[in-house]
């Protein structure tokens, strides 16, 4: 398979190594804009995308206008996504878009949705969120943690909305830590007067993000519409 790596930083990197390792070819190194290159006249299956976020929507529905799927996991460009979905399903391409696409993480986000179930009706217990990132991390809150605040929202009858450090009552609130090497920490907390429930995920490298996404392009290859990660570990995540 022919990839296109839409970032080339530490991430990209690693990407690069695991699906060298798998077989596949990369065949364009994005670090620079994307205007500078004629898509059209290349040969892309899939294109990864682990820029910044100014630059992913341009990135992204560029490579739709090519007919060359994307997967991505830039974070922080979401304000756009409802957009880019609608130019992907104009051109009839294919997109998946994870704030992690780490297997253990989207693991994590069953749990944390199961648990949320669990804990709805349990007044006196408050929930809240802290993740834990590298200094060279440009976002806050991370796009982790705005998926785990998201699904406590949906099965918890009085959250309604998240806030990065002070959060109203109905509120959930997320604290952004950044730390030198860390690669990803999240921990969600349920408190009350007598007790706490944790659940927490910790990344050990990049790896992890980086095969997740790899494999994510083997799947969407040939594909068309718009997918989550779910759909990937189909088999896995019932």
């Amino acid at each position: 398979m022919k990839l296109a790596l839409l970032g080339y930083g530490k991430m990209g990197k690693t990407i690069e190594e695991i699906a060298v390792n798998r077989g596949h070819e990369i065949v364009l190194k994005l670090e620079e804009d994307i205007d500078t290159f004629e898509l059209d006249k290349m040969e892309i299956d899939v294109a990864i995308d682990f820029s910044v976020p100014k630059a992913a929507f341009k990135n992204i529905t560029t490579c739709f206008k090519n007919n060359i799927p994307v997967v991505c996991g830039t974070t922080g460009w979401l304000d756009d996504y409802e957009k880019a979905v609608d130019i992907c399903k104009k051109e009839d391409s294919a997109f998946i878009y994870a704030s992690n696409f780490s297997v253990g993480v989207n693991l994590f986000f069953e749990l944390n949705r199961k648990l949320a179930k669990m804990m709805n009706g349990m007044s006196d217990y408050e929930v809240e969120i802290e993740e834990i990132h590298h200094t060279q991390k440009q976002d806050a809150p991370s796009g982790t943690a705005i998926s785990l605040a998201q699904q406590i929202i949906t099965e918890n009858d009085k959250k309604n909305n998240w806030q990065l450090d002070h959060a109203e009552e109905d509120e959930i609130p997320v604290k952004a830590k950044r730390i030198e090497n860390v690669p990803g920490t999240h921990t969600v907390s349920y408190i009350s007067k007598i007790d706490t429930i944790e659940i927490m995920h910790t990344a050990k490298s990049r790896e992890g993000f980086a095969l997740g996404a790899v494999i994510s392009a083997e799947w969407i290859k040939d594909k068309k519409g718009v997918f989550t990660m779910k759909d990937v570990l189909s088999d896995q995540i019932k």
